[in-house]
């Protein structure tokens, strides 16, 4: 075997660790959010629940450029991540701990600060992949990378209902801790980057600004995931209205997360541009929510959300594609996280702007929805002033 097949090989080997702690990592994340809100909600009511969940959130959405610049200006990004993994278990299981037992203000102090980490979850592990793979596998690295992040969000929340069904949502929160502590011996193993520069904190906002490709994907992307936050909150509404129970509605985002992953899998073994990927997809998303709004039945409902994950699991990976390329390499993390603090931002105004439109029509919130991603779509040529790139 020569030098360069045990380069490949090694890659390979270091790659598929990678892939086990990034998925362990999000899968406790994506357990984590509706565990704290049915650690909340069981003891306290709802309004206890949204606001433990409101806390984690809202803090993840801030503390993505500050943890990025972190990572970008370590010499061994993998140890940060494996601290940041370590305190976010620390903080569940302190929450877990002293929810009911101590001020309800300190818990939600305490949500804030866990919530801070969350970013160590998501864009900072995927900066870390150009480390891990030749050049050119990187495409394909990247849309198995995100086929985690889908995975996750398969697995995840239907956990934490059965955990929390059959032994408790404190158990959820335990289950949601053991699993970032899995991902840290992964996190802790990937290779260093060396001598780096010392980017300014926050200087990726304006990276994400000035770069066209960049600028037009994140802005296409967020315009989606307002439409997609508005999606999450009517589901559940249109399976109480016409499948006769929100349970079966909370089902469809599985099927979407099956969708999504079905699509990647497909998408992994292919050569395709990834900036026109992000409009398309929204396109995609878009037909999709258009047809679950107006669909007269059980088949035709699952058919348009499985249309919706189709064109949502392929615009992540896309979007990592396009920020791979286009990212200084001195500031990859940082572009990453900060991209990923904005993503969070825009689902959570999709998932407040659609509170009140799918109380008095769920239809009218997914007809809003795909609009989003007409909007998301026509809008994306606009964001850059030169030619897309087919590469």
């Amino acid at each position: 075997m020569n030098h360069c097949n045990i380069l490949s090989v090694t890659s390979r080997y270091r790659f598929a660790a990678y892939l086990t702690g990034a998925t362990a990592a999000r899968t406790g994340d994506e357990l984590s959010g509706p565990a704290v809100l049915l650690l909340g909600v069981g003891a306290s009511g709802a309004v206890a629940g949204s606001t433990l969940l409101a806390g984690l959130t809202i803090a993840a959405a801030a503390g993505g450029p500050l943890l990025g610049a972190i990572l970008d200006r370590s010499r061994k990004p993998g140890r940060v991540l494996a601290i940041g993994l370590i305190g976010y278990a620390a903080g569940l299981a302190a929450i877990t701990a002293l929810f009911g037992a101590a001020p309800f203000e300190l818990v939600v102090g305490i949500a804030v600060a866990t919530g801070l980490l969350a970013p160590a979850i998501g864009g900072g592990w995927t900066a870390q992949v150009p480390a891990l793979v030749p050049a050119e596998t990187l495409g394909r690295a990247s849309t198995l990378d995100a086929m985690t992040f889908t995975a996750a969000a398969l697995v995840g929340p239907g956990l934490a209902g059965v955990l929390a069904t059959t032994a408790g949502a404190p158990a959820a929160m335990v289950v949601a801790g053991a699993l970032a502590l899995i991902a840290v011996p992964f996190a802790w193993r990937l290779p260093g980057n060396g001598e780096r520069q010392r980017p300014r904190f926050f200087e990726a906002a304006a990276v994400l600004v000035r770069n066209p490709a960049l600028r037009q994907s994140t802005a296409t992307s967020t315009l989606s995931c307002v439409g997609i936050g508005m999606a999450f909150v009517c589901y559940p509404l249109i399976g109480a209205q016409r499948l006769g129970n929100a349970g079966y509605g909370t089902l469809l985002l599985v099927g979407l997360s099956v969708a999504s992953l079905l699509a990647n899998t497909v998408l992994s073994r292919r050569s395709y541009s990834p900036d026109r990927a992000v409009q398309l997809s929204a396109v995609a998303i878009g037909i999709g929510l258009a047809w679950a709004a107006v669909a007269p039945n059980a088949v035709l409902l699952v058919a348009a959300v499985a249309l919706t994950g189709i064109g949502e699991g392929p615009q992540l990976a896309a979007l990592f594609s396009v920020r791979h390329r286009e990212a200084p390499p001195e500031m990859r993390a940082q572009v990453f996280t900060t991209a990923a603090s904005i993503k969070i931002a825009g689902i959570a105004l999709g998932n407040a702007v659609a509170g009140p439109l799918a109380a008095c029509s769920p239809a009218a919130g997914l007809a809003a929805a795909a609009g989003m991603q007409v909007v998301a779509a026509i809008a994306h040529p606009l964001w850059t002033g030169r030619k897309q790139l087919v590469r």
